[in-house]
């Protein structure tokens, strides 16, 4: 692989049943009826994850933005176009994976999730990663990384290695968005999901 290919231009959640399609289904339905947090208010749509429901990888990112707001979809924006262009550059397409986010409403005009906000919305994610079960976790962003990982640590200090988490095998790098207002971070980034890829084909050498 080539580093030119990576940058070219509420209810409580219910217990998940034996087959993960209709597990994520069953939890699919009661998010978006999820009313426990002020972002209700202002989504236009829960974002509540898409992908391979047997996924090895799961890739968390922070929130939703305005295209997956519109949309329901997560990472369909800019961001989301050149998350696809990294994943592929290591061998993944969109529907190898699933992809989610800490927080399945948008926060207004992008802001940052506050701290109860993460709390209403955290259980569901933990389902989905119950239900889903993958082997490697791709935390995109500090406040990913540091709501997954419970630590409140900065980037430099988690990017560039493995970092075992709750039975997942976990890497952090930038989140989409900030590569592209830090085109410089991109090598950076290329670096972790060449290491993420190695240590996939270890843990899952079937695919």
């Amino acid at each position: 692989m080539k580093q030119e290919a990576l940058f070219d231009p509420v209810p409580e959640p219910p217990a998940h049943r034996d087959a993960p399609t209709d597990g994520l289904d069953a939890l699919c339905q009661a998010a978006i009826e999820c009313r426990k947090c002020r972002l209700a208010e202002t989504r236009k749509n829960v974002v509540f994850g898409e992908g391979n429901p047997k996924a090895g990888l799961f890739v968390i990112g922070e929130a939703p933005g305005a295209d997956e707001d519109a949309q329901g979809r997560p990472f369909v924006g800019r961001s989301g176009q050149l998350l696809d262009k990294i994943l592929l550059a290591i061998g993944f397409e969109r529907k190898d994976v699933y992809i989610g986010n800490i927080i399945k409403c948008r926060p207004p005009e992008n802001r940052n999730p506050l701290a109860d906000e993460i709390e209403c919305c955290k259980p569901w994610l933990m389902q989905q990663l119950d239900i889903i079960n993958p082997k490697v976790l791709l935390l995109l962003g500090r406040v990913a990384a540091n709501t997954i990982l419970e630590n409140t640590q900065s980037m430099a200090s988690m990017r560039g290695k493995l970092i075992r988490w709750n039975g997942f095998d976990c890497f952090v790098t930038y989140h989409p968005a900030a590569l592209l207002r830090n085109p410089n971070w991109k090598r950076l980034c290329w670096e972790d999901v060449q290491m993420l890829r190695a240590h996939y084909d270890k843990v899952c050498p079937n695919g």
